[in-house]
């Protein structure tokens, strides 16, 4: 069993006087993949976006409940968000490279946190996290080109290599391969794979095939609440809830 890297607890999330997020709890677990679930809007990827505080950047949103980063709420007031944003990493649906070339991309992150001391490990921090995205074969020799210019599949891993350029501890992931075909979709689930010996990920699927491959933990949301956790093996197959069991047997969604 890893041991608990985040905790949320009692989460709450209003945009105005919407209630979006109804009194959430869940521990993300180390070196695991935890995958969110549930049909469009119920909540998923608000929640995904409490965990690195993305919400702080919407004016009308206000989130209450105990979320815990190795057992610091990062919701203290000494916690610096962008410090934060680079322990907790984020991978977004579309991918959206920098307009600029691959080797900045990547050498963005660690440039502003000051990661590098010269040019020589920048280089070698910027190779490093190609590598890991599964993209350095592929780049290597333009680097000075423009990320804007390669596929989309190569573009998503371009944005991985960007989000663990900095040393996250744990990476999130919104609906990383709902803009990606087929064969870019098989390379960035192995690659989920490879990533999670190192990270704890966290990753917004509609794909309930995907969550099945990728995942050991899944947990299921409706209509702004989480309706139940746990292995993603007895999620899929022996579900506790009815609206849960209804959800993967495509009876709504």
């Amino acid at each position: 069993m890893s041991p608990v890297k985040m905790t949320a607890r009692g989460v709450n999330v209003y945009y105005g006087d919407n209630h979006a997020l109804r009194d959430v709890s869940v521990d993300i677990l180390d070196k695991t993949v935890t995958a969110f679930i549930g049909p469009s809007g119920c909540g998923k990827s608000t929640f995904l976006r409490c965990l690195n505080r993305m919400n702080d950047t919407i004016p009308t949103a206000r989130v209450e409940g105990s979320i815990t980063l190795d057992g610091q709420d990062i919701h203290d007031p000494a916690v610096d968000p962008v410090q934060l944003r680079a322990r907790v990493g984020m991978v977004f649906q579309k991918p959206n490279p920098f307009p600029k070339s691959i080797y900045d991309n990547v050498a963005y992150g660690p440039r502003i946190h000051g990661l590098a001391r010269d040019r020589a490990e920048l280089d070698a921090i910027v190779e490093r996290a190609l590598t890991r995205a599964a993209l350095w074969n592929e780049v290597k020799d333009r680097l000075s080109s423009p990320g804007t210019g390669l596929s989309g599949g190569q573009q998503q891993r371009l944005c991985i290599a960007r989000a663990i350029a900095t040393s996250p501890e744990v990476l999130l992931m919104d609906e990383p391969c709902s803009a990606l075909d087929p064969i870019a979709t098989a390379q960035i689930e192995e690659l989920i794979d490879e990533l999670r010996q190192t990270y704890s990920l966290v990753i917004v699927t509609h794909s309930m095939q995907q969550a099945a491959r990728v995942s050991q933990k899944t947990a299921f949301f409706h209509m702004g609440q989480l309706v139940e956790q746990g292995d993603t093996t007895k999620i899929f197959t022996n579900p506790s809830d009815r609206r849960t069991q209804d959800y993967i047997t495509g009876r709504f969604g």
